[in-house]
């Protein structure tokens, strides 16, 4: 907590706090237990990285962790404004989000459990919804990608990775979730996942167990800064190098170009901050089929439907006769669907947000 002060003395906003349940482990020093080849699974992990290869009941999440987290809160609140979020990843990492997000703990958390291989509407609306049903106090943290997984546009893509409407439409559906926005370095650029060769590789578990697992340098390359040499991020050899693919994805590149997905999102995110339902309203989902998902946020006199086409081909569906007197807002600079009666129709990677009358 001493290092903590110090930092919160100097005018810090807040502290992301890396794996903040594994402070402690168990008083009994008893192992993991090992976890069968058919279950290793998880979020944020693939089958072949050893961490899937146990159940990690014994080395994080400790009742320990909740008095720590209490101590930590009372000095947070000491410095007004400032704020706490928390990476979470357990055996039920929404059940410890809601169990760490709260007004005597963490101010924000946000888990691993849409870090993953599965970007099907059906997956990310029963995440959603089982973190609504058991976070009846605290306030979510949503993020598609970080430093341990694959990047978003790759790992949900796949061949379409390069595609600028998917990589703006996925900002979008972080932004249009209930909760705080989490977005990794390089998302608002459009980064694909780099493919760093075995001799430039860093990270541990890559060089360990390569190839049948490479590990996680291929999201964590420089930010290419320009189009020059090392993405203009240093002028000596960083630490990992810049894929040549990452040149015309650059800040300075994106910069100059009003139909770039880095403008894309900075007006998006300022579009945002005008709608108080998608800053701090509810979200309720309602009933679509693959691969359309759709859910209304509400917030005071402001009621939204937000639809989005998570695939790469149009789609059509039918808006539920419930919600009466749709305005279309399409000044959110993303491809959007047209509303004809009830029928929606939704362009590849199109989204549809409109207020209800």
């Amino acid at each position: 907590l001493d290092n903590v002060k110090f930092w919160l003395d100097r005018g810090v906003d807040g502290l992301r706090l890396d794996a903040i349940n594994f402070c402690f482990h168990d008083a009994q020093l008893r192992d993991n237990p090992a976890k069968p080849v058919e279950l290793r699974t998880g979020r944020g992990f693939s089958p072949d990285n050893p961490y899937a290869f146990q159940y990690h009941w014994h080395n994080n999440t400790q009742p320990e962790n909740l008095t720590f987290l209490e101590e930590l809160r009372a000095l947070l609140d000491q410095y007004p404004g400032a704020t706490t979020l928390g990476e979470i990843s357990s055996e039920d990492s929404l059940a410890t989000m809601a169990e760490y997000v709260n007004a005597r703990r963490l101010h924000m958390g946000y888990s691993f459990e849409l870090l993953t291989d599965d970007s099907s509407a059906a997956y990310i609306r029963r995440t959603v919804e089982a973190l609504e049903a058991k976070m009846d106090e605290g306030w979510p943290c949503w993020a598609i990608s970080n430093h341990d997984v694959q990047r978003a546009v790759t790992r949900w893509g796949g061949d379409d990775a390069t595609d600028r409407d998917l990589a703006r439409q996925l900002v979008a559906l972080v932004c249009s979730l209930r909760g705080s926005v989490c977005l990794y370095q390089g998302e608002e650029l459009g980064l694909t996942e780099a493919d760093v060769p075995f001799e430039s590789l860093q990270d541990p578990y890559g060089i360990t167990f390569w190839p049948n697992f490479k590990g996680r340098d291929g999201c964590r390359t420089p930010m290419p800064w320009t189009a020059q040499a090392n993405g203009g991020f240093s002028a000596a050899r960083p630490w990992l190098p810049v894929p040549p693919e990452h040149a015309e994805l650059s800040i300075a590149t994106q910069d100059a170009n009003a139909d770039s997905v880095l403008n894309g999102v900075r007006h998006l995110l300022r579009w945002r901050k005008a709608h108080p339902a998608l800053v701090s309203g509810d979200i309720a989902f309602l009933d679509a089929d693959e691969p359309v998902l759709a859910f209304t946020r509400r917030h005071g006199d402001e009621s939204l439907l937000v639809v989005f086409n998570l695939s790469a081909q149009a789609q059509q569906w039918n808006v539920p006769a419930t919600l009466k007197g749709l305005a279309p807002l399409d000044d959110h600079g993303l491809l959007s669907g047209e509303l004809h009666g009830d029928a929606l129709t939704l362009p590849p990677r199109g989204v549809f947000y409109a207020r209800i009358g």
